[in-house]
Order: C-alpha cells, then sequence, then structure tokens
C-alpha cells in the first residue's frame, strides 16, 4: 500500500516536470541527475544516512553547478551534463568499492522496489510533490512562456536566469522522490517517456499534460501491481508498460 502511494504521488509529479524538459530538449538532465542521485545514494550508505535525503541534497547542489556551468557560457549545456554524468558516476563507483562494493540495499535503489518502501518515505515524497507542484503553479505562466520562446520572454523582461535555475531544482526534486519506486537508472523514463508518447497525439499544451498523467499514472500503477504479484523489478516493469504505451501511441498518432 505505501509503495502503491508513493508511485501515484511520483507518477502525478514527473510529467509535470517532464513536459518542460522535453520541450526544452533537456531531457538529458534527468539522466544526469539520476547519475548525481545515485553518488548521494553511494555517499549516504558509507555515512549510515538516509540514502534518499543524500541523493536529494546531491541533486540540488549538481543542479546548480550544472545551471552556472550553462549559463557561464564557458561550458556548453550538454557538455556541463556530460562533466557531472560522468563525474557523479565515478564518484559513486568509487565510494561503493570502498563500501565493498554493491548490495541488496543499493540494488533496490538502483532499480526501485515496492517492499522497501517506508512510511517515511511517502511523507518525504508528498512533502516534496507538494514543493514542486505549488513552485510550478506560481511560475507556471513564465515557465510556459520560456519555453516555447526563452529570448523573446527575456526581451518582455521575464527573468529567464531564476525560472531555469527553479525548473533545474524541481527537477532535482522530483529525481529524488521517484528513487524508491523506478530506482535511479530508470526515473528519467519516468520524467520523459509519458510527455514523448503524449506528443504523439498532437494536442494543445494543458491538454498533452492531461494525457501524459494519465499515461504515467497507468503505467505506474499497473507496473507495481504487476511487479507486485508477478516478483518483477518495479522500475523495470513500469517502464515496459510506458514503452508499450508509447508504441500503440505512436502508431495511433501515424495514421
Amino acid at each position: 500500500m505505501r509503495g502503491l502511494e508513493a508511485g501515484i504521488i511520483v507518477a502525478v509529479i514527473a510529467p509535470l516536470i517532464g513536459i518542460f524538459l522535453v520541450l526544452r530538449r533537456y531531457s538529458l538532465i534527468a539522466d544526469t541527475l539520476s547519475h548525481v542521485s545515485l553518488a548521494g545514494i553511494a555517499i549516504g550508505l558509507l555515512l549510515g544516512i538516509n540514502p534518499v535525503l543524500a541523493a536529494l541534497g546531491a541533486a540540488v547542489v549538481a543542479s546548480l553547478g550544472i545551471e552556472r556551468l550553462r549559463t557561464s557560457k564557458k561550458v556548453y549545456g550538454e557538455s556541463a551534463l556530460a562533466l557531472f554524468l560522468s563525474g557523479s558516476l565515478a564518484v559513486a563507483v568509487v565510494i561503493l568499492s570502498l563500501a565493498h562494493g554493491f548490495n541488496a540495499n543499493l540494488f533496490s535503489y538502483l532499480f526501485g522496489s515496492i517492499v522497501t518502501v517506508t512510511m517515511n518515505d511517502v511523507w518525504m515524497i508528498f512533502v516534496l510533490a507538494i514543493i514542486v507542484v505549488t513552485t510550478l503553479g506560481i511560475h507556471y505562466k513564465p515557465l510556459v512562456y520560456i519555453t516555447f520562446d526563452e529570448e523573446a520572454a527575456k526581451v518582455s523582461g521575464v527573468k529567464t536566469q531564476r525560472l531555469n535555475t527553479v525548473l533545474i531544482i524541481l527537477s532535482a526534486l522530483t529525481v529524488a522522490l521517484a528513487i524508491p519506486i523506478v530506482g535511479v537508472l530508470l526515473i528519467s523514463a519516468l520524467i520523459v517517456i509519458p510527455v514523448v508518447t503524449a506528443l504523439q497525439l498532437k494536442k494543445s499544451f494543458a491538454i498533452t499534460i492531461i494525457y501524459a498523467e494519465i499515461f504515467s499514472l497507468i503505467s505506474v500503477v499497473a507496473g507495481i501491481f504487476a511487479s507486485f504479484y508477478f516478483n518483477l523489478s518495479t522500475g523495470g516493469t513500469i517502464v515496459l508498460i510506458m514503452l508499450t504505451i508509447f508504441g500503440i501511441t505512436f502508431v495511433y498518432g501515424k495514421k
């Protein structure tokens, strides 16, 4: 039950962030932050602190670093992502080697596991979700503006740099709250695939978000039940269902 509650919350939040990342071609940010989160989890396991909180801290700090490098113009946006992705993965591997390699706890964080979700995890995910939704609600219109035309938004007086920072921090929070459900290695799929699937239907921005939410909820709920009853990996099952829905929608969209 706890896993289902957490999964539903994550399923609602992920597409809300994903729509902005996908349309701005920032999809790789989710993947980068997931690898940073792996380093945070490794640090948490090594130091004996909550791995999800450690992943959250690492993701937020990295998100600020990525945005700082991107806006400095000294490093191209994709290069900044590559630096953090490879660097954090190296940190994680070194720390895990010091902690005598992979163990059962780490495996659940890598691929997700509904049986390891605690009530504290549910409450933490719920609080983070409220923060994400509230912040998106406050900045919704300017975020939509910069998503479609950042230069025009800047000329119009919109504080684009601040909004970009807000967006990447929200992405870090979303990545952190999705870890217990789909795991570090599959988080980017949860954020990106429902949105890409909804875009195949070629609807308006608002309707696309609604479809992305529907696809996300169906995939997560069905994936959690299937993984529980058939003893499968939660994250992998969810992503496979998402990909199946994408395939169906892609064919339907072409027709």
